[in-house]
């Protein structure tokens, strides 16, 4: 109990005294009535947002996988209803509607489960068809231009202003802000704006601004989101001379300058530790630079152009570029901002080749094709200049090495945790020949679901590393927040020669259990050397495989080999110690939101201090 308290302790500090005053103060604000944001009042808007292009034409393909159908997370598809509107209030997956929706949006609990996985009610009312609706709109389809407009008429109307669960979060309502700015781009009406459009934004801009410092204090994608909504809604209703308005605008400014100096290490790693919540976090400031620079605003400092070009680089060196996929780390909500090319919801090359245009000055892929689409869409022209080839690359600042030789990638994560982690995957190690992901993450499934699941993923089982006496690195305090925050020992220094790359880092963890991995890649081999000790009774390497079919052989009592039906791959793990078990289980993996499917996973157990070195081997 007295260990628990101290967590507990140790971790507020960790996440900073400011930011739990912040919560604390939004928290008694919004109950009491204090916060403003209770006494906001305003009507549904009336009107069209938009009217047809002067000069229709088709700067590059439109994006049709919103012709006929309502696209969820990225991966999921429903039918449109009959009435030709999606249900705003109901459950997208299941169409199960949500009770009382009409409630004001403070009086909604984080987790009701009357409502359930909230997420799923807001994935429509982030307006990502907003964006292929505009594009045909932009080449002369009159229907996608009717329809447009009626759906966000009819999302007004069944969501009155500051009244139901689509109004609950201020991220959330900074992300239609955003769509809007970008589809009055496409459709070349950002400098020329309806006034039903303008009155839209501004509403959207009353319900952010008062609880912005709840969003700041999470240290991550809400501080981003609303700084962006609020820079870009507020100069867009200034240049209409709404009353306010630049005070929103220099607000919104001032905190995309802080959030991108705390959030985005000097060598590019975001606060959240994520590959995707990292593109979010890109797509966000290129939106912000798209609108400064269509709407002719002075720029940003260089220290943020600065953190933006080395977060574009960390993306474009994690990011396997045949297929424009990357390693599943870190938390992933099914968040796809800039959806203005139909490409598979994993694939970052559209972010990367917009933000290298943006940030680097330089292309981010010679060869055309949908990863050009966003640029031309926004009219942003992509430059002549071709970035080199990724090469191998430490991020010491959020934890991760990129080790690249020939065709393979590997990621190795460490425990640099300057901000709460989401995930204990300390020394988890992803490995990618060519397109396929040899070694893979767990993902995160589902913010809402069975607390086994949410164990599950978030937790070390699902994570190509080792497990202590089956529990966590780190001891869970809430749903998404870790104690006794991990530390790294023992970093090396990433070491390139001939015969390959390499790289190691450990830990020790909060019940004295130490690890120390060290990883080296060459074009055909990769070797992995664990050093466990000071557990009490037995330590589980992990590694998890592609779905197939796959063979164990013990060829003694401490060598375990395993190979797949092709005999294209071959997984040995060897030990100086006798081994207590090794089998094929069955593990789980969500390669998008809500999505969860089989997968094999070898189990290497021991029950004494060990070195355990697995080598892995292709055909180049």
């Amino acid at each position: 109990m007295i260990w628990s308290a101290w967590s507990k302790l140790n971790t507020a500090w960790a996440l900073g005294p400011l930011n739990v005053a912040r919560v604390l103060a939004y928290q008694i604000g919004v109950k009491s009535g204090v916060n403003p944001v209770r006494r906001l009042r305003a009507a549904p808007i009336s009107g069209s947002c938009f009217r047809p292009a002067t000069e229709p034409n088709r700067p590059a393909p439109v994006n049709t996988s919103w012709e006929n159908q309502l696209r969820l997370f990225g991966y999921l598809s429903r039918t449109i209803p009959s009435s030709g509107t999606p249900d705003w209030l109901a459950n997208a997956v299941t169409g199960a509607p949500v009770p009382d929706a009409l409630r004001a949006w403070w009086q909604i609990p984080d987790f009701d489960p009357a409502v359930g996985d909230i997420k799923q009610v807001w994935e429509l009312s982030r307006w990502e068809w907003l964006l292929p609706f505009a594009q045909a709109a932009r080449s002369g389809d009159v229907d996608a231009l009717n329809r447009l407009n009626t759906w966000l008429l009819d999302w007004s109307e069944h969501n009155p202003p500051f009244h139901g669960p689509n109004w609950k979060c201020g991220q959330e309502a900074s992300i239609r802000v955003m769509h809007l700015a970008m589809a009055a781009i496409v459709l070349q009406q950002h400098q020329s704006t309806e006034p039903a459009l303008l009155e839209l934004v501004r509403i959207h801009l009353q319900r952010i601004r008062p609880t912005l410092m709840y969003a700041v204090a999470q240290d991550n994608n809400h501080g981003t989101s609303e700084a962006a909504a609020l820079f870009i809604g507020g100069s867009w209703l200034a240049a209409h001379n709404v009353p306010g308005a630049t005070r929103w605008a220099s607000m919104g400014r001032r905190w995309l300058e802080n959030r991108a100096v705390r959030l985005i290490g000097p060598e590019g790693s975001f606060s959240q530790y994520s590959l995707n919540y990292h593109r979010v976090m890109l797509d966000t400031y290129c939106m912000a630079e798209v609108w400064r620079r269509h709407a002719g605003l002075q720029g940003f400092s260089q220290t943020l152009q600065d953190r933006l070009a080395a977060a574009t680089e960390w993306l474009r060196h994690i990011v396997e570029p045949l297929s424009g996929d990357g390693p599943n780390v870190g938390a992933n909500d099914g968040a796809r901002l800039l959806p203005l090319a139909d490409t598979p919801y994993r694939d970052y090359r559209p972010t990367t080749q917009l933000a290298a245009a943006l940030f680097l000055k330089q292309r981010a892929y010679a060869d055309e094709g949908p990863w050009d689409y966003a640029a031309a869409w926004l009219a942003t022209p992509l430059p002549d200049a071709m970035a080199a080839p990724p090469l191998s690359r430490v991020a010491d600042d959020g934890g991760f090495a990129v080790l690249r030789s020939g065709t393979a990638m590997v990621l190795f994560r460490y425990p640099r945790f300057r901000f709460r982690p989401s995930q204990a995957d300390a020394l988890h190690v992803d490995l990618w020949v060519q397109s396929i992901n040899w070694l893979r993450d767990a993902g995160s499934y589902s913010y809402n679901t069975d607390p086994q699941w949410l164990h599950y993923f978030n937790g070390t089982a699902s994570h190509n590393t080792v497990q202590f006496d089956d529990r966590d690195q780190m001891p869970r305090l809430s749903r998404f927040l870790f104690g006794q925050w991990l530390k790294p020992r023992d970093v090396k220094v990433l070491q390139t020669s001939t015969e390959g790359v390499s790289f190691g880092a450990g830990y020790q963890d909060g019940w004295g259990a130490t690890h120390h991995r060290q990883v080296a890649l060459n074009d055909t081999q990769l070797c992995v050397t664990d050093h466990i000790k000071q557990f009490s009774h037995k330590a589980v390497l992990r590694w998890r495989v592609p779905p197939g079919d796959w063979t164990l052989q013990t060829a003694s009592i401490r060598t375990v080999r395993m190979q797949d039906d092709a005999g294209s791959s071959l997984l040995n793990v060897a030990s100086n110690v006798p081994i207590s078990r090794a089998e094929l289980v069955e593990g789980w993996e969500s390669r998008h939101y809500l999505e969860k499917t089989p997968l094999t996973v070898l189990e290497v157990e021991v029950s004494e201090p060990a070195t355990l070195t697995t080598q892995i081997r292709w055909n180049a």
